[in-house]
């Protein structure tokens, strides 16, 4: 395995082939333009970048975990304390339901960068491609520039009907 270089978007190590350790400038969604620096998330995982793959932005190709206890978090929606689901937007959902998913880490004993990967359930992928901007800040707000493994589902339903996303994560805590 070669050296560790950060990655973009993430500013966690990143494993590619030959490369030495470096820190990127935080940088737009769009990878393009400078922006102010959103805290980086210390992660115990390896982020790989995988050659030969399109760059990564906003999650990483693989996850090499560091030893520890799993920790596998319960679909978070925009569920209220009160059960009631909040925000209006797929944006807005996804700022609540992010911020539960990091109460439900927390409250099993783990941080941000202990999160190996995220699911994302939308019943609106569209809505959703439309607000990314917004939903990179509030990622970014919540979770930091730690990016885990991550996919993005459609799907026709969630289980609460107002719902209109769903995350879905697994953690591994450090021994």
């Amino acid at each position: 395995m070669g050296g560790q270089t950060a990655g973009p978007e993430s500013g966690t190590p990143h494993t590619t082939a030959s490369q030495t350790a470096t820190t990127p400038q935080a940088t737009t969604p769009d990878a393009t333009t400078p922006q102010a620096a959103t805290p980086r998330t210390a992660t115990p995982h390896t982020i790989v970048t995988a050659p030969g793959l399109a760059p990564p932005v906003g999650f990483a190709h693989a996850v090499v975990c560091a030893p520890g206890r799993t920790v596998l978090l319960g679909g978070q929606t925009a569920q209220r304390p009160d059960g009631s689901i909040g925000g209006a937007t797929v944006a807005e959902q996804f700022a609540i339901a992010v911020a539960n998913v990091r109460t439900a880490l927390e409250a099993a004993g783990g941080a941000p960068g202990d999160l190996a990967a995220l699911t994302v359930y939308t019943t609106d992928v569209p809505a959703y491609r439309a607000a990314l901007r917004e939903i990179g800040v509030a990622y970014r707000g919540c979770m930091g520039r730690h990016y885990p493994a991550m996919a993005l589902l459609g799907v026709s339903a969630l289980f609460d009907e107002e719902a209109l996303v769903e995350l879905v994560g697994v953690a591994v805590l450090p021994e």
